[in-house]
């Protein structure tokens, strides 16, 4: 068993005199939101009749906050964004009352101000590169490939800059966040090397205090799209009926259809494309997201894990039979921290079911263990 460790800062320095009044420090980390935190503190009316931290100037609107958790082994950053909600509860009982402080990752810089904004002759990525640019964030981008012409189609924006990029990574089938200080534009990394081993009623190796999985045959469906092509005037036709991305099992959506039972069928009907190529990339971004079809929700004891689980990553899971066991991608996890020490609550998904038998079930410092699932 590892002990856990955080530390606070608002403006560069360390809160190390607020932790005596913190009540619970709350982290969530979603692959769709913004990352958030709330920090509830005790604010007991002091005999001078003051409320201690509720004037402090460090807890105020805008601040820059950064958060970091771990354990003896080691920490990483969960968050670094800003103070953007303020909420103090006066209790009847003067030493009742408390203080929230909320706040979002730094992506929500770029989600205050509607843009009108027309681009042209620029690639998704191009534009996603060049917003980034302009906030001054580090990018990671994964090129895409259709150039939208003048001559055929423009980029018109109508909302933030933030909403507009993650339309834009959508339709591509990408994800699109801010983490630390990088913006992220790119397809899931569903090949990277999945976090430490999670194990269910697995004897010492137990970290998972609650697990539960949904799977649901109706989420995945083949995905067609027809239009005019608006220069040549004919018709074009696309569909998407195979992933292109790994499958993190032996069976997958396909493969659990009963005798006599087709595959479900979406037509996209009310997005306009600019011709094959960009139809293509969207029909199959929206199947991809169809063949998440097993999803799961746990709870991990933060001192037995002794690690720190992020989503928009893989992890293996074990000991929850051979048909649930195996690489799920995490999609949300909430860091709480309080008196009832360090728990993640974590949601993930799955496009499979069974092993692939690629798996490593190892133990947590230890060899890799026979039976595994």
């Amino acid at each position: 068993m590892e002990y856990e460790n955080f530390s606070i800062e608002i403006d560069g320095e360390d809160i190390s005199d607020v932790y005596s009044d913190l009540i619970s420090l709350e982290v969530e980390l979603d692959d769709d939101l913004a990352a958030m935190f709330r920090l509830y503190i005790a604010l007991p009316q002091l005999p001078d009749g003051t409320w201690g931290k509720l004037d402090d100037e460090r807890l105020s609107l805008w601040k820059p906050v950064r958060i970091v958790a771990g354990f003896e082994s080691g920490t990483e950053e969960l968050i670094s964004g800003y103070i953007t909600q303020l909420r103090p509860d006066f209790d009847p009982e003067p030493t009742a009352c408390t203080l929230e402080v909320w706040g979002l990752d730094g992506s929500v810089l770029m989600d205050r101000e509607q843009v009108r904004k027309a681009w042209t002759n620029k690639k998704d990525s191009d534009i996603a590169r060049e917003i980034l640019g302009t906030y001054g964030i580090a990018a990671t981008i994964e090129d895409t490939e259709l150039v939208h012409e003048e001559a055929v189609s423009t980029i018109l924006q109508r909302e933030t800059d933030m909403q507009l990029l993650r339309r834009l990574a959508l339709r591509n089938g990408y994800e699109c966040y801010v983490e630390g200080t990088t913006g992220f534009f790119r397809s899931p990394q569903i090949d990277g090397s999945p976090q430490p081993l999670l194990a269910a009623h697995f004897g010492d190796e137990t970290t998972l205090t609650s697990f539960s999985v949904e799977v649901d045959a109706l989420a995945p469906a083949n995905v067609a799209m027809s239009q005019i092509d608006r220069l040549s005037k004919e018709a074009l036709d696309v569909s998407a009926e195979a992933s292109l991305e790994t499958v993190l099992g032996g069976t997958d959506a396909q493969g659990v259809l009963g005798p006599g039972v087709d595959p479900g069928k979406v037509y996209v009907g009310t997005n306009v494309a600019t011709g094959s190529a960009e139809m293509t990339a969207l029909c199959q971004g929206l199947f991809h997201r169809g063949q998440w079809f097993v999803k799961v929700q746990g709870t991990v004891a933060g001192n037995l894990y002794g690690h720190v689980l992020k989503p928009r990553r893989t992890v293996t899971i074990k000991g929850v039979g051979e048909t649930y066991s195996g690489l799920y991608y995490v999609t949300h996890v909430t860091h709480s921290f309080s008196a009832d020490g360090y728990v993640q609550t974590f949601c993930a998904k799955r496009n499979a079911l069974h092993l692939s038998g690629t798996e490593e079930f190892a133990a947590a410092g230890g060899g890799l263990v026979s039976v595994a699932f």
